[in-house]
């Protein structure tokens, strides 16, 4: 008699995700139930999402990605756990792995996905993202996200992990503006996160740190070779590394006591 397939829950965290809310949940429905965990969207990001029977949807104001996605795994039913962003995408293949090894014995604790960065819908072969990798799949029972970071979040992972053979598709960057808009959200939570840590901001900051990150990714990780869409993601990426610390920077102003 043929074992039962572990169940599966999927999560997604959104914001104003009206745009892909419907795909990722139609990319995901072969798990056993759908979470949904919105900040309160102003679109019709819950309206859509709780269009479909098999998702359960919780609102939530938003602090950081951290808290939210741990709040996101309490509501969790299942062990296995698929937590993809609004703007990722499953391939057939990618499908097929994730089903073939929740069933595995020695299956392992949490399992890197590879990323393929799409530019305007179409896939950026450089620029950095090559080696771009995150924990999509892992058991609830093993994993946690780390408090230390309020963006680009680590889950802490008790256990092995391992790697995915097929690439998850990441539709990031639609256009320069929300990309952008993006970025200065990202930075702000970074501020924040380097305010707790007492970093204070000062000219290599400012200067010399997004100056580098451009040159890394544009000529070191050969960002060169994607185009004019390559130079357009690797100065967004240095101009969010600058924009940390004007938002840092006022962070220190508005927290100094007048004496």
């Amino acid at each position: 008699m043929t074992k039962p397939r572990p169940k599966i829950t999927g999560l997604i965290i959104t914001l104003n995700e009206e745009k892909n809310i419907a795909d990722v949940i139609q990319n995901i429905d072969f798990v056993d139930e759908i979470i949904v965990l919105d900040s309160f969207s102003t679109d019709k990001t819950v309206e859509i999402a709780g269009s479909f029977e098999q998702v359960r949807v919780y609102q939530n104001k938003f602090e950081n990605f951290t808290d939210q996605r741990n709040l996101a795994l309490d509501y969790a039913s299942h062990n296995w756990i698929l937590f993809l962003d609004a703007d990722e995408r499953l391939t057939p293949k990618l499908k097929q792995e994730i089903l073939e090894t929740v069933k595995k014995e020695d299956a392992a604790e949490a399992y890197y996905f590879y990323r393929k960065f799409m530019f305007k819908g179409k896939p950026l072969h450089f620029s950095g993202w090559q080696t771009d990798k995150n924990i999509r799949l892992f058991k609830k029972d093993s994993a946690r996200y780390s408090k230390e970071r309020l963006v680009h979040e680590i889950l802490r992972v008790k256990g092995r992990t391992r790697v995915m053979k097929h690439k998850l598709i990441h539709y990031s960057y639609l256009d320069y503006e929300s990309y952008k808009e993006k970025m200065e959200k990202y930075a702000k939570l970074k501020a924040k996160e380097l305010f707790m840590k007492e970093v204070k901001p000062n000219f290599f900051h400012f200067y010399v740190k997004p100056a580098y990150k451009f040159f890394y990714k544009y000529i070191v990780r050969l960002g060169i070779l994607d185009g004019k869409k390559g130079f357009t993601i690797c100065y967004l990426n240095a101009y969010s590394v600058y924009s940390r610390y004007p938002y840092l920077k006022k962070l220190y102003k508005e927290n100094t006591k007048v004496v």
